[in-house]
């Protein structure tokens, strides 16, 4: 018996028996669809991490006091740390090279006023102009800082979109003052908006010159002290990454006295680092969960093995009679794997097809993508088609090497 032969009947058998079949797909198709769902929604949040901290920029170093991701114990040792000053970001820019950006970085929480608008929880930065290229903040109106508002230390300041719909609901904020502390600034520019990165408003920003910080807020940056520089650093292109921070490591270990058998007291931070970490806190959690939305597919097996083994007995007759008049271990064998498989697969199917729809809704109500990637079309056809070979082998096993004399005999 060839395999279309096999087919026929094994469609034949699926099609007497509807309501019996449709049933046994049901749990390879609740299996399935939680699985893909699963995946779909993995994906989703795993995109959305990775062009979040895209936006912190992909060949960006971030030299600072601390690392982004501490322990507990580790936050107690490296309060410790000597603080970065801008003498470190100038020693930095002068041994990194001319094409290689460098722009010191201080900031603080402040509230911004405008008459008897008040506006807490602004992110005051300041910066160079820089910082503008390698953070990609594009100006929607007015004009970009200048070398010479930083020499002169003047009071003037970019503003995010956020800022700017806030404190001017009706009136154009270039030329305008608004009161950042308790210092009176010029509103220069309005920003691109930008969005949000990690629930994080982006856009509720003031940038200021650096000096100009250091003159009305901080205070010069000492070695000890509450404040500490960071320092960005953007290589030409992400090639020279490497190299980049290798020769900042070196310079700063060298002005800080260290000995080859000291560790580093400062971190050299990139958005890489950050993805890393994600997907090591996450893919254990991750795997726990396909883990346990794989046992709905077990469980839809040991269903489709029972139904076929009612199905062999059912059959012994008809098995008889087939091997009576010819039909060989592996035409039997062959006919009822299908079977199995046959069911298996349209479950698995139906499964892919309600997966990435609950997704979707799902991803609809929680305001998370869902990607749908080929891989996990792949990936369910063949958990399917595995179940109904795993769970049919068995059966159409038994179903073979029935003696047919004795299966003659069944009533």
């Amino acid at each position: 018996m060839n395999i279309v032969e096999s087919v026929k009947l094994s469609g034949s058998s699926i099609g007497a028996h509807k309501l019996r079949s449709i049933l046994t797909t049901v749990g390879v198709m609740i299996g399935v669809m939680t699985v893909i769902g699963m995946l779909a929604l993995i994906d989703g949040l795993n995109s959305v991490v990775a062009d979040q901290l895209a936006v912190l920029g992909t060949n960006t170093l971030y030299v600072q006091k601390f690392p982004w991701t501490m322990t507990r114990d580790e936050i107690t040792e490296m309060r410790r740390r000597q603080n970065l000053t801008m003498e470190d970001a100038h020693a930095v820019d002068r041994h990194t090279g001319t094409q290689i950006r460098v722009a010191p970085m201080l900031s603080s929480s402040r509230m911004v006023r405008r008459g008897a608008i008040d506006l807490m929880g602004v992110e005051v930065t300041g910066t160079t102009a820089d910082y503008q290229l390698i953070a990609q903040i594009d100006v929607a109106s007015g004009r970009q800082m200048l070398e010479i508002d930083l020499t002169q230390s003047r009071q003037v300041v970019m503003i995010g979109s956020t800022v700017a719909r806030e404190l001017f609901p009706s009136a154009d904020p270039l030329g305008s003052r608004i009161i950042i502390g308790q210092r009176r600034f010029e509103v220069i520019a309005v920003l691109q908006e930008r969005g949000a990165v990690f629930g994080a408003d982006q856009d509720n920003i003031a940038i200021i010159p650096v000096t100009t910080y250091i003159k009305l807020f901080s205070g010069p940056i000492t070695a000890i002290g509450d404040e500490s520089v960071t320092i960005v650093v953007q290589p030409p292109d992400p090639d020279r990454i490497d190299q980049t921070t290798m020769q900042i490591r070196e310079l700063l270990r060298r002005r800080r006295g260290l000995t080859p058998a000291q560790e580093d007291d400062f971190s050299i931070n990139t958005a890489e680092q950050l993805l890393d970490t994600y997907r090591t806190l996450t893919s254990g959690v991750f795997a726990l969960m396909i883990g346990v939305t794989s046992l709905s597919l077990v469980v839809g097996g040991i269903g489709i093995m029972n139904i076929m083994l009612v199905s062999v007995s059912e059959r012994i007759r008809e098995i008889g009679i087939r091997k009576a008049i010819g039909a060989k271990r592996s035409d039997i064998r062959t006919q009822f794997l299908i079977e199995a498989i046959t069911l298996s697969c349209v479950g698995g199917i139906l499964g892919m097809i309600l997966g990435f729809v609950v997704a979707w809704g799902v991803s609809s109500i929680i305001n998370l993508p869902a990607a749908v990637s080929w891989w996990s079309v792949l990936l369910g056809f063949g958990f399917s088609f595995a179940v109904g070979v795993f769970f049919g082998w068995y059966p159409s096993k038994k179903a073979s090497e029935m003696n047919p004399v004795e299966a003659l005999r069944h009533e």
